[in-house]
């Protein structure tokens, strides 16, 4: 430990010895994460799933619903009353 550097708490597998080729290979072991691409990311992951949620809102205030067919695919089909056969 002399003749190295002094290791930091939280350094984890980066103040581990390793060759240059598994260094390149797993990259993301060592590079610091990166708070602003990590927030943009979840601000987009955020901004897709309420999207998906005002839409499947929006069919469903529109009277339709999610039917299952035989085949297991969904679908929207409009809600009809017995009144309008």
């Amino acid at each position: 430990m002399a003749e190295g550097k002094e290791q930091k708490p939280g350094d984890g597998i980066r103040s581990m010895r390793s060759t240059g080729a598994f260094r390149l290979i797993n990259f993301e072991l060592y590079a610091k994460p990166n708070k602003i691409i990590m927030a943009i990311g979840l601000t987009a992951v955020t901004g897709v799933f309420g999207y998906i949620a005002y839409m499947r809102y929006k069919y469903e205030s529109l009277g339709y619903y999610v039917a299952v067919q035989e085949n297991g695919r969904e679908q929207f089909i409009k809600k009809k009353s017995n009144w309008e056969k």
